[in-house]
């Protein structure tokens, strides 16, 4: 692995730990998706079934673990739990396990049926690139990420359309404050239930704590409608500001965040959360010195704060992986 991508691999699990304050948990429940290789084996599984824990979800979790793991016995294992339910899921992951006997003709039977899938769209696109028929992938990968913008899938779909991103998925905006600990206490569905009762309630804090949840959940558009609500909430908070602009991150054009979050450098001189969200969504695309420097600054605002211990974090791992 060359020093670049140690640096980007680490930073990715240290984004996982310093995005993971909000939900408590909720990453234990969710399917671990591998990044792709390129024609080797057969093509990864992404299942996401939210936060379910239905006799199904967990026979289907199960299943993609055993399918991800790779080697025939494990895809024999796999298909034998997919071929109980009827769900597309169940049917996507039967489909692939049988890989490559008829995948990719009964992945296209699917998308036929299921013309709005994103589910089905995406993993029709790496079966397709599995087999060498690259630009029918990517037709496929395009409209995953347009049928259900506000899905796990097509966050996938974005990361396989843009390979010059390092990092996967999108920049997790990261609150200096937490939610209270009767929500902390509870289990991450009712969490959730319980942050989305706030946001509706509550203030620009409370839209916050609800929008880095659903980021967190893989529902990127949500997110970035609760940000937009508490910048309107509160327009002189620069958190609120800030996560406005990280909501907007996207991979076709991340101009637009950066267009939005700049500024606030200005409007906000002293803000930690501005300069870190710059330097996180700098590593994001791949501008380390950058982002280097911002976080240095974010981490200069107050250093035993908890922005400030998490850009202290960052700043380790790029030390710790070799660059400057």
């Amino acid at each position: 692995m060359s020093s670049r991508a140690r640096v980007f691999s680490v930073v990715a699990l240290a984004a996982v730990a310093a995005s993971g304050v909000v939900v408590i948990g909720v990453l234990a429940t969710r399917n671990n998706v591998p990044s792709v290789e390129p024609r080797r084996g057969s093509p990864p599984l992404a299942l996401d079934l939210g936060l379910r824990t239905d006799p199904e979800a967990r026979a289907l979790l199960q299943a993609g673990t055993l399918y991800n793991r790779g080697g025939k016995d494990n895809r024999d294992r796999a298909e034998a739990i997919f071929s109980r339910y009827r769900s597309v899921e169940a049917e996507v992951g039967a489909t692939l396990a049988a890989w490559p006997s008829g995948t990719v003709a009964h992945l296209q039977t699917l998308a036929a049926e299921h013309p709005q899938s994103s589910l089905v769209a995406l993993h029709l696109g790496l079966a397709l690139y599995w087999s060498r028929r690259s630009q029918e992938a990517e037709t496929a990968w395009r409209a995953a990420e347009k049928l259900q913008p506000d899905s796990l899938y097509a966050v996938r779909a974005s990361d396989l359309l843009h390979p010059r991103f390092p990092l996967p998925g999108l920049p997790t905006f990261v609150p200096s404050f937490a939610p209270p600990p009767r929500v902390r206490v509870l289990t991450p569905a009712r969490q959730v239930a319980a942050l989305e009762q706030g946001a509706r309630s509550g203030g620009a804090h409370a839209k916050i704590l609800y929008g880095v949840a659903l980021q967190r959940l893989d529902r990127p558009r949500s997110a970035e409608r609760q940000f937009a609500a508490a910048a309107g909430a509160a327009p002189n908070d620069p958190e609120a500001r800030a996560a406005a602009a990280v909501g907007l991150f996207d991979k076709d054009n991340p101009s637009l965040a950066f267009s939005r979050l700049g500024p606030l450098v200005r409007v906000f001189p002293h803000a930690q959360t501005v300069r870190f969200h710059l330097g996180l969504m700098l590593l994001w695309i791949a501008d380390l010195d950058r982002a280097r420097n911002e976080l240095r600054q974010a981490r200069a605002e107050g250093p035993r704060t908890p922005l400030g211990r998490v850009a202290f974090r960052y700043l380790q791992v790029l030390q710790q992986a070799g660059t400057r």
